[in-house]
Order: C-alpha cells, then structure tokens, then sequence
C-alpha cells in the first residue's frame, strides 16, 4: 500500500490522483443519499445504512452495521493507519433527517434534483453533503490502498436529529469498542465558510457547544369555578413564569471559543471588538455581526409550549409550560439560578432533556492541520474557533474522552443563507461545495 506521508506535498490532486474520482463521484452519492427519505421519526435509515454499507464494501473496505433496534442502523468502517500506536480519528456524520413538507418546497425534498450549482433535498446541508464526502473519502482509500498516517474511523449514525438515543449515545453505551484509541473527531458544527465580503471568507471551525437545558414548568394552584375570583390561578402563574422568562435578558458573556471568533471576524472587517462593551462592537459589526455571534455571547431561554385547562369555565388546578434553555461552557448553574429567580411562587421546574456544554482547547497538531487544509484550497481565507449554539452527536462521543471538533469543509456562496437552511424549506447544497469538501478532507486525512 502507499505510504501517505511521502505524497503530502501540493494541491490533493498531487497528493493522490484517484482524488479526482472521489470528487467526480461525491454529488452522486450525496444524490442517491438524498432519495433515502431517513426521516426522523416517521422512517429509519436501515435502507441508508445498508447502501453506505455496500459502496464501502465495493471499494474494498470492510463496514459493520449496527441496529440499535429494528431499523435503526448504523455504519462503521476503521481504516488502518500506518501507526497504530497514534490516537485514531473519527470521522461522524448522521443519516437521518428531520421530516419536509413536500407542498412547501420548490423541488420534491426527496428526489435529490440538480438546479443552478445545486443540489436540492432534505438533508442536503444536514448532513447528508458530509456522509458523501466522507464516504467518498473512505472510497478513495480503499480503491488506492493509500494508508493514512493514523487509523480512521468513519461513523454514519442512526438518530442524531432525536437526540441520538438510537444512534451515537447507544453506540457509546454498548459499542465503545468501535472507538477504541479514538483521540479526536470531526463532524458537523462548523468548517463552513462565512462572508467576509465577496471575496473573502471565515471558516469557523467548531471546538465548543452550548449546553441543553429543556425545562419543564409547573404551576399548582386552586381549582375553581370560571366565575369566581381566584389569588391562587394555575394559568395566571404559568403566564407570569412565561413572561418572566420570555422577556428577560440575559448578561452578555465571551467564552473563549467566542471570544477568538468575534476578534478574528472583526479583525477581517477592520473593527474593534471590544470585550468590555459586547453589544456596542456587535452594533458596529452591524446585521452580519449580530447573525454570526448573538446566539453565542449569551445564554438563552425561549417559552415553546403551554398546556392548561379542559373547560372554559373551569379554573385548573395545574398548568404547565415548556422552555428551551440554552447555556455557554462554564455557564450552567449560573443560568439555573438566574431561571430559578424568574420563577414566582407556586411553579416548580423540572428537566425534559439536558446536555452538558462542552468546550475542547482550540490548539495543537490537530487544530493546526484543520486550518492548514483549508487554506490550502481556499488561499484567501481565515480561520477561527466557534461555539455551536446547539448540540451534535459530539456530546456523546466527548464523554470518552475524544477531543470533538466541527469541521465538514463547505464552500459556500457569499449571497447563500446557510444557516436558515437548516431544517428549512429548500435545503440545498452547492455543487462545488461538495468537491471542495472531498479536497479539505481528503487532505486533513492524509496530513493530520
């Protein structure tokens, strides 16, 4: 097999000329991946996995597929590296989608159609582009028998978008041994580009997410007639928390991961941002700015849904409330006092899901690799660590110890709105987009 280390010179196309086969192949693959309807929860993505399974297979590689129960499967495939002492890299990305509205939607979510440089269909940015990438990395090594300089482990997962019960959290309960001497990982979160202008890019590369807090609010209080006044009304008390909570503000607070962005995005700009004054530097950054960091320099707590009563002229004697929370690194009981304060007598709150916020040092051989590769592609760029203002699959496997980065290596256009794509209609993924993918990662694989 080829030694990788002796072909790390020059653009990837040097590096291996099958590269050129991974990029012809990659929209294909994210096409046909596109027409698996993996909706989560109304399919599964058995029918995805065993695809992914079987092109792994045809280009000599070797993959188990794993059902955390009937029809919930996924992919592993373990690349040896040349030294097999070195810590292994993950490589995770999910199957599963969440559902679309077909009636909204310019082109059928599921039919995967090529329009005007893209590629339109539910899963297109999330994240079935980086599955494509990725399994046209593993491809690539596999038809050219290229061995990387450390093992890799490339991961498709079940049910990221319910939470991963099915998915990465099963796996990391009952198959940790598929990660064994796994050190650091790469999925979704970050590695796409944002605009600097029209010609210059920022790609933020993930090393922190933001906490989970979804609460559960109870109000109790004295049942009665419709009629009759009432000091102790569930409804009122379940209101009051409700806009408590929905119109506070919260306290601006600059974790690292953020910190290093905001300065690298506004050093691009030619702005000052200043720590001490966080809302003056982001109005001065103006709604680019506001859309890249207000998510992230705060915590925050949004109402969702109510549930009271049962007749118009009853008074319950219970009312209830849902709230997402969302918290930085380091912020957690810090935000839980400051809800709790919020809450008037007589409501009580509980946990309906929480992940913990986590925060990887943005430094080191492997940080260094990720930025070299993509500005080995794209000359012009920057870089810089980013906080998720949600949560990935990361969570899960950080819990055994790996270092958990987001890096899928997009290329986007600079009129494009990424991030409203998200679980938006008309999802849809630039063409170009997908080769430059194949390109970053198929160098960080090779020099990382």
């Amino acid at each position: 097999m080829t030694d990788a280390r002796s072909t790390l010179d020059g653009r990837p196309e040097e590096i291996s000329p099958g590269l050129t086969t991974a990029q012809d192949e990659v929209v294909d693959l994210c096409r046909t991946l596109i027409r698996f309807d993996t909706s989560n929860p109304t399919s599964n993505e058995l029918e995805a996995a065993q695809w992914v399974r079987e092109q792994l297979a045809e280009a000599g590689l070797s993959a188990e597929l794993i059902e955390s129960e009937p029809g919930r499967a996924s992919v592993v495939c373990r690349v040896a590296g040349e030294d097999r002492a070195r810590g292994g890299l993950l490589l995770h990305a999910h199957l599963d989608v969440v559902p679309a509205e077909p009636s909204e939607w310019t082109h059928p979510p599921f039919e995967g159609v090529i329009e005007d440089g893209f590629l339109w269909g539910r899963g297109a940015i999330d994240m079935k582009d980086t599955v494509a990438v990725f399994l046209a990395v593993a491809r690539h090594l596999g038809r050219t028998g290229i061995v990387p300089p450390r093992d890799l482990v490339f991961l498709f997962v079940a049910d990221e978008e319910a939470g991963g019960v099915h998915g990465s959290k099963h796996l990391v309960e009952h198959r940790p041994d598929i990660l064994d001497g796994v050190t650091e990982a790469i999925g979704e979160g970050g590695g796409f580009s944002f605009p600097i202008d029209k010609t210059r890019r920022l790609y933020p590369i993930e090393n922190a997410q933001r906490g989970q807090a979804w609460l559960r609010l109870t109000a109790t209080g004295r049942s009665g007639h419709g009629s009759s006044p009432n000091s102790e009304n569930a409804v009122t008390r379940i209101a009051d928390a409700i806009s408590a909570i929905g119109h506070h503000t919260f306290a601006y607070h600059l974790v690292d991961s953020v910190r290093g962005l905001a300065t690298e995005y506004a050093r691009l700009r030619g702005i000052e941002f200043d720590p001490a004054d966080v809302a003056g530097s982001l109005d001065r950054l103006g709604p680019q700015g506001h859309e890249l960091l207000d998510v992230i320099v705060r915590n925050s707590a949004n109402p969702t849904m109510t549930e009271a009563g049962y007749q118009i002229n009853v008074i319950p004697g219970r009312a209830v409330a849902a709230i997402d929370g969302r918290f930085l690194p380091g912020q957690e009981q810090a935000f839980l006092a400051e809800i709790d304060a919020l809450l008037p007598d007589g409501v009580t709150r509980e946990f309906v899901h929480h992940d913990v916020a986590m925060e990887t040092p943005f430094e080191g051989p492997f940080v260094d690799a990720m930025q070299a590769a993509i500005l080995a592609e794209d000359p012009d760029s920057s870089t810089a660590s980013y906080c998720n203002p949600g949560g990935t699959d990361a969570k899960a496997f950080a819990t055994l110890g790996i270092r958990c980065y987001g890096f899928k290596a997009l290329k986007l256009p600079h009129d494009l709105e990424y991030v409203r794509l998200f679980h938006g209609v008309d999802e849809r993924v630039p063409l170009d987009g997908l080769t430059f993918g194949v390109r970053v990662i198929g160098r960080l694989v090779l020099s990382a």
